[in-house]
């Protein structure tokens, strides 16, 4: 009895030391906090500055599907079939996530992505995101190094989107991916 608490005891501090591998992400937006917030989670907001196609339902099990290939065939355009998990209005959503076609093992499994938008001040929003739900090794380690760059890039652009009032001007991408997308 004792040596089988002793180990239930061992195996619980192990799991409680575990520390979830995460990635974190945090910028200042030039925009209040309401609109920092509909930047995430309406279809224009997603358009303006991290992908030139979207179709957003902020509700749980809404979709939260993040097109980066328009052209691309179902299933392979980006964050294709995400769901939404959790709304707290004008303070969070939490949805699904996927990785790019490029990791089709770690593709075939979810992580979890977690924005938070609270405010500075009158006129300024912090935007943190946190990526979770990651395993480890071979595909999922490659997959969490992308995105440790993408998540980067995304609120860079989110940075600059509201800084300097300009949505993303999607067209030239488009362009160079409708030439390089093989017709149907």
């Amino acid at each position: 009895m004792k040596t089988t608490l002793a180990l239930l005891l061992l195996a619980l501090s192990a799991f409680a030391a575990a520390e979830e591998r995460m990635i974190h992400k945090e910028v200042v937006v030039a925009a209040p906090v309401a609109e920092a917030w509909r930047g995430w989670t309406t279809k224009e907001g997603i358009e303006s500055f991290f992908a030139p196609e979207a179709v957003v339902e902020p509700r749980p099990d809404g979709a939260f599907d993040i097109h980066m290939n328009p052209y691309a065939p179902a299933g392979m355009k980006g964050a294709d079939g995400m769901r939404v998990l959790g709304v707290q209005e004008n303070r969070m959503i939490s949805f699904t996530w996927n990785a790019p076609p490029s990791f089709p093992e770690a593709r075939k499994q979810r992580t979890v992505v977690i924005v938070r938008t609270e405010p500075v001040d009158e006129t300024h929003a912090r935007v943190t995101l946190a990526h979770l739900g990651w395993g480890t090794g071979g595909e999922w380690d490659k997959a969490f190094d992308y995105f440790d760059k993408a998540w980067a890039r995304v609120l860079g652009q989110m940075k600059t989107r509201y800084d300097e009032g300009k949505p993303v001007d999607w067209k030239p991408f488009l362009e160079r991916l409708k030439a390089a997308t093989p017709p149907k």
